[in-house]
C-alpha cells in the first residue's frame, strides 16, 4: 500500500501506529527501559539548531561534550524543520524507522505517547534540574514523564516605545478594550496599530483564547472546550481589529525578515522572545536607543502561550541506553543555554535565570517573570490532527465573510471528530 502523508496521519489517528511500530529495531522490549552501557550508533531528529551556526553549536559544542562523556556512542543528526517534522515522524513510525532520539513541539507528547511511539522516562529526571512546574507539564502524558524541555518559545506583545511616547500613551493596554483603543490611536499614515498575524494564526488565536479565560480541551483531553463564548470572542476580536483598520492580515511578515515593529510599519505585534535577537542583528539601534518594550497579553486574565521544543526517546531504540544518555545530555543547563542563545528562546530552568543571556534579552526576562501565566497548546492525543486544521478553518473568518461563531463551531466539529477517532 502506498504510504502518503494523508494515509500515515489517518493510520496514526485510527490507532494502527502501534502495529507499525512493532517493525522497529530490537533492543529494548519494554518502553522506557535503558539498561546496559551507553554505546552504539543512534540518530537524533531535530527541527532546531538551524543554519550553519546552529549546526556548529550542536555538532561541535554540544555533541562534542557528549562524545567526551560517552565515547562509545556515535550520533547521526537528521535535520528537519517544524513544517516537515510531523510528517517525518509519522512516516518513520509507519515504516518502522523512527530515530532513536526526537525533538518535538509542545503539545506533541500526548499523541505520540498514546501510540507508544516514545518511551516513558524515569520520574527522577523531572527533578534533576530546577524546572518550573508549568515547563514540565507538556512533557507528560497521563501523569507520566515522556520528555524533557530544551527551550521555550513564549508569545508576548512587543511594542514601539517611541510610537507610544509620540501618541502620549503612558501605559501598556491592560485588557482588550484598551488594546483596541490604543491600536486605533496608533494607526496612522500607513502604519497599523497592531500586528497579531505575523505569528502562526493557530498560536495567535490560542493566546487570545487563554487571555480570555478559555481553554482548548478538558483535563483528560476528550472534550472540546474552545467552542464557548471565550473562543468566539477571541476570533471576533481579530475581525474587529481588521474592521477598525488597525490590523491587516495581508501585511504580516515572514519569520526571519524584518518585522513590522522593527520597520515601524506597526506599533505593536504578537511575537516571541526571539525578536530581541533578531532586532539586535538587523536593527541594533532599536535596542541601543531603548525603543522596544514588551508586555503579556491580558483580558480576563494574563496569558502567555508557551510553545517550545522537547526531547524524547523512541520506545524501541536499538540502543536505549545511548538514546537515554543523549536525551539527558540535551536537557542539561549547558546544552539548553546554548540552544536558547542561538534561537533567542527562553531556557526553562531556574538554574539559568541569572545568566547574562537572560538578563540581556529583555523579552526572555519578561517571559521568565511571567511563567505563572504560561499556558501550553495541545492537551489531547488527537492534537496532531487538530493543530493542522486550526489555521485553514479560522482564516476565512478573518479574510472573508464567515462569522467568528460559525468558524469556531466548524473547528469544534472537526476537533470532536478527531478525538472520537482516537
Amino acid at each position: 500500500m502506498e504510504l502518503n502523508r494523508r494515509s500515515v496521519l489517518a493510520a496514526i489517528g485510527a490507532g494502527t501506529a502501534a502495529a507499525a511500530l512493532s517493525g522497529c529495531g530490537g533492543g529494548s522490549t519494554a518502553a522506557g527501559k535503558a539498561d546496559g552501557p551507553a554505546e552504539g550508533e543512534i540518530t537524533l531528529l531535530t527541527p532546531i539548531y538551524e543554519g550553519a551556526n546552529g549546526k556548529t553549536l550542536l555538532e561541535e559544542k554540544i555533541l562534542g561534550g557528549f562524545r567526551k562523556k560517552y565515547p562509545d556512542v556515535k550520533v547521526n543528526v537528521d535535520y528537519t524543520t517544524y513544517a516537515q517534522l510531523n510528517e517525518k515522524i509519522t512516516t518513520g513510525l509507519a515504516g518502522g524507522l523512527l530515530p532513536d532520539v526526537l525533538m518535538m513541539g509542545v503539545g506533541w507528547i500526548p499523541p505520540f505517547a498514546a501510540k507508544k511511539a516514545i518511551a516513558e522516562l524515569p520520574e527522577t529526571l523531572a527533578s534533576a534540574h530546577d524546572y518550573e512546574k508549568r515547563v514540565l507539564e507538556p512533557s507528560r502524558y497521563e501523569g507520566k514523564l515522556y520528555a524533557l524541555p530544551v527551550v521555550l518559545d513564549t508569545r508576548i506583545v512587543v511594542y514601539r516605545k517611541d510610537h507610544f511616547a509620540e501618541a502620549g500613551i503612558k501605559k501598556t493596554p491592560a485588557d482588550w478594550a484598551e488594546l483596541r483603543a490604543v491600536a486605533k490611536q496608533l494607526t496612522r499614515d500607513g502604519r497599523i496599530g497592531f500586528d497579531p498575524f505575523s505569528i502562526e494564526l493557530r498560536q495567535c488565536w490560542e493566546t487570545f483564547l487563554f487571555a480570555n479565560g478559555g481553554q482548548l480541551f478538558s483535563a483528560d483531553g476528550k472534550k472540546v472546550l474552545f467552542t464557548d463564548a471565550r473562543g468566539v470572542e477571541a476570533l471576533q476580536f481579530f475581525k474587529d481589529l481588521v474592521k477598525d483598520g488597525s490590523a491587516d492580515y495581508a501585511k504580516k511578515t515572514d519569520i526571519g525578515t524584518p518585522s513590522n515593529v522593527q520597520t515601524g510599519k506597526a506599533s505593536m505585534m504578537m511575537t516571541s522572545s526571539a525578536l530581541w535577537v533578531q532586532a539586535k542583528e538587523q536593527n541594533p539601534e532599536l535596542i541601543e536607543d531603548d525603543k522596544l518594550g514588551a508586555f503579556v497579553l491580558a483580558n480576563r486574565r494574563p496569558a502567555m502561550l508557551q510553545g517550545g521544543t522537547l526531547v524524547t526517546q523512541a520506545a524501541r531504540s536499538r540502543h536505549p541506553a545511548a538514546a537515554r544518555a543523549l536525551v539527558e545530555y540535551l536537557a542539561t543547563p549547558e546544552s539548553i543555554l546554548g540552544a536558547a542563545e542561538q534561537r533567542g528562546s527562553v531556557p526553562g530552568l531556574r538554574d539559568l535565570d541569572d545568566t547574562g543571556y537572560v538578563k540581556e534579552n529583555q523579552f526572555v526576562d519578561l517571559s521568565l517573570q511571567n511563567l505563572q501565566h504560561a499556558v501550553s497548546e495541545g492537551g489531547t492525543a488527537a492534537w496532531m490532527e487538530i493543530r493542522e486544521k486550526i489555521k485553514p478553518t479560522l482564516e476565512p473568518a478573518i479574510v472573508g465573510d464567515q462569522s467568528a461563531k460559525d468558524a469556531i463551531a466548524e473547528l469544534g466539529r472537526l476537533a470532536e471528530a478527531a478525538i472520537g477517532r482516537m
